[in-house]
């Protein structure tokens, strides 16, 4: 079984070599993740641009691009064989609710789906994030699991795994997104040569975050596992619309 291993942070991150080193240990594995760090980059492609591939010092592969054209590009170029699973993490940071819309790290799991493979992407959720070995462990039993029951073939899977040691692990949750209050103000400020810039605020906290909500799972130190549906159509209200849109052309 080979993965391709990708993530947001870049390819010097200290979350994708732990996760690298405990894939490793029973899969094939090849790491393809951006130059820099690509942060809420979300599933951004450049197509304005060339891309170019080069072995780092650490064997892993960098390229000048987004976390989806990591992806894009090793499955449909590099790579002489499809691998059998594509993987993204571990994101020095939680994506949880609303953050997946943004998260580079899901859009790398997102970009292998749309190339036809399974793939899951893992984040550690905390601040100082410490404990990289403890989801590298979770994701090494999710992986397991996955050869009996494969994904279905429009999911990916979204593992948000509590910044605490392995064994205060308060188990495993399947659950679903919760959401955010809309994020705060940017803030306006100005550059050196007196010029108005704005940076983003703080996100928004969270809004839905009870019980069976992925914020929830982890704030009790349980690791979150959400499946998210690539295909957005809005299917119950499909019917609906029918009847209001019901519009003749001239």
């Amino acid at each position: 079984m080979q993965i391709l291993l990708s993530n947001d942070d870049g390819y010097f991150a200290e979350g994708l070599e732990t996760l690298h080193a405990h894939l490793s240990e029973h899969y094939d594995v090849i790491v393809i993740a951006p130059q820099d760090n690509c942060s809420a980059f979300s599933n951004a492609l450049s197509i304005r641009k060339p891309l170019r591939i080069e072995q780092q010092s650490n064997g892993f592969y960098a390229v000048n691009g987004t976390p989806s054209d990591c992806v894009h590009l090793g499955i449909n170029q590099f790579l002489p064989n499809d691998p059998t699973l594509v993987v993204s993490g571990i994101n020095h940071g939680p994506n949880l609710g609303d953050d997946v819309i943004y998260s580079g790290t899901v859009a790398a799991a997102t970009e292998g789906r749309f190339m036809g493979l399974p793939a899951i992407a893992v984040s550690l959720a905390g601040h100082d994030c410490k404990h990289f070995a403890t989801a590298a462990k979770v994701v090494v039993d999710i992986i397991q699991r996955l050869h009996k029951h494969p994904l279905p073939a429009d999911q990916i899977l979204n593992i948000n795994v509590p910044d605490i040691p392995y064994e205060q692990l308060a188990g495993v949750e399947v659950t679903r997104q919760g959401r955010r209050h809309r994020a705060e103000s940017m803030v306006k400020d100005t550059d050196p040569q007196g010029n108005e810039v704005y940076w983003y605020g703080a996100i928004g906290q969270e809004q839905d975050a009870g019980p069976g909500t992925d914020f929830y799972a982890v704030a009790h130190n349980r690791c979150s596992v959400t499946p998210l549906s690539v295909d957005m159509t809005a299917y119950h209200s499909l019917s609906d619309m029918k009847e209001w849109l019901d519009i003749k052309l001239t």
